[in-house]
């Protein structure tokens, strides 16, 4: 009887144990279900890092509790007491925004669309404004004694001794004639016959016309009537000698036509209707630049017009090609071609009020321009052209007024700008023109500021290597660059008040961001503050992704991140991730912003298959000629690349040749069909998704800077548009579409759904979405998307 109660009690026993060691096994496997739940089963890495005004605490956004949303929380200068942020303390903490005055004894901010003005000293805010409008864009004149602001599209001006508000615009809708309707001739004449023909009309007008005059004698500060008809007006900037106001008036074009995407699945039961945005190519705001003298009562307009070069036609309309294309299309159908236009950006005045520059950027972004400006006179004179055939852009530049300021001597403006093939900071004097580049190197810079003693500069920087960002600190007038953080990864710090301690949000390829507090100093340890990861996540070993390069058919270096199986068998499959776009980089060593893709990979490794995930020709952190490789030809060097890197895979790591897929989303998702249309043997099977399929039908701003318009430049539409090159598609594809996308519209799908089916092809499939937009947010839609993934590889790669 006692041995049989030990014989059952070993059982017993054993059975547990081996119900903990699988429920152990368990956790450590993946599935496409684990992998795409709520991202909250991994842990909430922190965000949105800033300090407090005195640099006594670090804030933060962080969710260790797996909440709903995150939280705010704080920790000491020192990395201790970290805590959540009552909701008290978060509502009366400062915009983390603002301005300071130049001895940094005050702060202006705008809060919950009202004006604050803090006092760093006592650590008291006044609040400014209080009202249901909304107040913004507050700054300092540059005597310091009054408060700039805009409200309700005019700009005010509050002395902060008294508390006086003046008015320093008069802008008004519609126009002076007609109390605000556009002229009208048949008004107009109604008007003169009343005034012909009764007496007493024309003295009450004479009367009221008497009475402005008299209002406008009695009122001399009254600011200038500006009426604006249909147009609107921003970018509103008092000189600091508070006589000139610059300011912006926008035309909206009427004629434009916004795309609808229709809701299926609404709460009120019926079909509803989203207002999106127009295509590439449709009519496009414009925009003039004035200056408003107070003085003289009197505005003038700035003058794009005689800018160096602005005349200077892009290359593109001089190819054979594409002339020869667009006078086939001007039989057709005539088109007017506009002269080149510009819009300006700023002024930025230096610190002692003595100079401003302004940026100008051609609409077509061939150019940009670093302009001094001469309010007075309303003259620009260039300091700096920046010209590319493709479009200007990079770290620093962008398409607006971009990363620019004045050096300590209010004789030098520093930018940047890609001139050398890398955007690298440099600087321009104002009087002689004299240019001089900071950084140099095949590397680039981005998030420059000066110190508070104006000595040196911070940035960030590629330098160790593409997939590596460290942070900087250079001499005032160039030299040698002193790497203040060590770690293999990325590193986004914000500087404490007194610069002498960095905040570090750091992460590795395969460790999610976390917080990490630093002294600034070369060399120094960084302290981790936080702990975001669960047990769960971290009971995997979740794969280093080894970064490699190699050479394109065309000698450029191409970078990578590959997952490579543990048990590695002869000929086995492999599958090549395709990132997104809008200026991207993935091939790294810090923590993917594509992270369900990267435990996607891991599972797929898991599996047998090895993985491949490109930076292809377009992606960020490699330069201007890695940048501009795709234009006027999407789909040629960026798919050019993926077909070689397919060709290194079979070459270099035991890849079948003949069981290769591809997939992404987005450009990830064109290119996809891209591959599976022009290079149906080199892909075996290809999911596309959320993907555009003719970039005729994308939006203005990202596709005209890349193919420039359909009208002007049709063939690189045709070139770059999957939709014309359906008929090859040889290997299994399937498409996943979000029906509520108001970036890349369902619509897309559907068209090349109805080329598929016209040329007969059967082997594709469709996956619709219904409340999904562009970026998935509900977990079972990404496992039904994923799982769709895995089994098209499984059934296609796998022999």
């Amino acid at each position: 009887m006692l041995l049989k109660k030990r014989a059952v009690l070993l059982m017993s026993w054993l059975m547990l144990a081996g119900t903990t060691v699988q429920a152990q096994q368990d956790n450590t496997k993946l599935s496409v279900e684990k992998i795409m739940r709520d991202p909250t089963w991994i842990g909430t890495s922190p965000s949105n890092v800033f300090w407090s005004e005195d640099g006594k605490k670090i804030y933060f956004n962080w969710n260790p509790e797996a909440n709903r949303k995150d939280s705010l929380y704080s920790v000491s200068a020192d990395g201790k007491n970290i805590r959540k942020v009552s909701p008290q303390e978060r509502r009366s903490l400062p915009s983390p925004f603002g301005r300071y005055n130049r001895a940094q004894t005050q702060k202006l901010f705008e809060k919950n669309g009202d004006i604050y003005l803090l006092d760093l000293k006592s650590g008291k805010t006044q609040q400014v404004t209080n009202t249901v409008e909304r107040e913004s864009s507050p700054s300092f004149t540059h005597d310091e004694k009054k408060v700039a602001y805009i409200k309700d599209g005019n700009l005010y001006l509050w002395t902060i001794s008294s508390g006086q508000v003046a008015q320093l615009t008069d802008f008004k809708k519609g126009t002076k004639a007609g109390n605000g309707d556009a002229k009208d001739p048949q008004r107009d004449w109604l008007k003169e016959q009343q005034l012909a023909l009764l007496q007493i009309v024309r003295e009450r007008e004479a009367d009221k016309a008497a009475a402005q005059k008299q209002q406008k004698a009695d009122s001399p500060s009254r600011p200038k009537e500006i009426y604006l008809g249909e147009k609107s007006v921003d970018n509103m900037v008092l000189s600091p000698d508070e006589r000139h106001i610059t300011y912006r008036l926008v035309t909206r074009p009427k004629n434009a036509k916004v795309a609808i995407v229709p809701d299926f699945v609404t709460s009120s039961g019926y079909t509803e209707d989203i207002n999106t945005r127009t295509k590439v190519g449709d009519a496009q705001a414009t925009y003039e630049s004035f200056v408003y003298d107070i003085r003289r009562d009197t505005t003038y307009a700035l003058q794009v017009k005689d800018l160096e070069g602005i005349n200077d036609q892009p290359a593109y309309l001089l190819d054979t090609d594409t002339k020869a294309s667009a006078a086939k299309e001007k039989a057709a159908k005539p088109a007017k071609q506009e002269m080149r236009s510009a819009v300006l950006f700023g002024p930025i005045w230096s610190d002692n009020g003595k100079h401003a520059v302004m940026v100008a950027r051609a609409t077509d972004n061939k150019d940009r321009w670093i302009l001094k400006l001469d309010p007075a006179t309303g003259k620009l004179t260039t300091l700096d052209r920046q010209r590319d055939e493709a479009w200007i852009n990079g770290p620093g530049i962008g398409y607006g007024t971009g990363d620019i300021g004045w050096m300590p001597d209010n004789e030098h403006v520093w930018f940047q700008s890609e001139e050398s093939g890398y955007s690298h900071l440099y600087t321009v004097n104002v009087s002689n023109g004299n240019k001089k580049a900071l950084t140099s190197g095949k590397f680039e810079i981005s998030g420059p500021q000066l110190s508070k003693d104006k000595k040196s500069w911070y940035f960030t920087a590629n330098k160790v290597h593409p997939g590596e960002k460290h942070f900087y600190k250079m001499p005032l007038q160039g030299g040698e660059l002193t790497q203040l953080t060590t770690g293999t990864g990325a590193h986004e710090v914000a500087l404490s008040p007194d610069e002498r301690t960095l905040a570090i949000r750091y992460s590795y390829s395969n460790k999610p961001w976390e917080l990490y507090v630093q002294d600034n100093k070369k060399g120094a340890k960084a302290k981790q503050i936080t702990e975001s990861l669960t047990d769960e996540f971290k009971a995997y070993n979740w794969r280093e992704p080894e970064v490699v390069s190699f050479k394109a058919s065309d000698g450029v270096d191409v970078y990578a991140r590959l997952y490579q199986p543990k048990n590695k068998v002869a000929n086995g499959p492999a599958v090549i991730f395709v990132h997104g776009a809008g200026y991207l980089q993935n091939a790294h060593k810090w923590w993917s912003s594509y992270f369900r893709e990267y435990m996607f990979h891991n599972f797929l490794a898991d599996n047998g298959y090895t993985v491949l995930d490109i930076d292809y020709r377009g992606s960020a952190g490699y330069g201007r000629d890695v940048r501009t490789g795709i234009y006027r030809f999407m789909g040629g060097k960026d798919l050019s690349d993926h077909v070689d890197g397919a060709k290194m895979l079979a070459d270099k790591y035991n890849v079948d040749p003949k069981r290769i897929g591809i997939y992404g989303g987005s450009y990830g998702g064109f290119i996809t069909l891209m591959a599976m249309f022009t290079e149906p043997d080199v892909f075996a099977a290809g999911a596309a998704l959320r993907s555009v399929t003719d970039w005729a039908h994308y939006n203005h701003g990202y596709t005209s800077n890349i193919l420039n318009v359909p009208q002007l430049d049709s063939l690189a539409y045709a070139k770059s548009s999957p939709i014309y090159y359906a008929e090859g598609l040889k290997g299994a594809l399937l498409i996943c579409h979000g029906m509520v996308d108001t970036n890349v519209h369902f619509q897309d799908v559907v068209r090349l759904t109805q080329r598929l089916i016209e040329l007969g092809k059967d082997n594709w499939e469709l996956a619709v979405y219904p409340v999904e937009d562009h970026g998935f947010t509900e977990p079972a839609s990404w496992t039904d998307e994923y799982k769709r993934i895995y089994k098209l590889f499984e059934e296609n790669l796998k022999k």
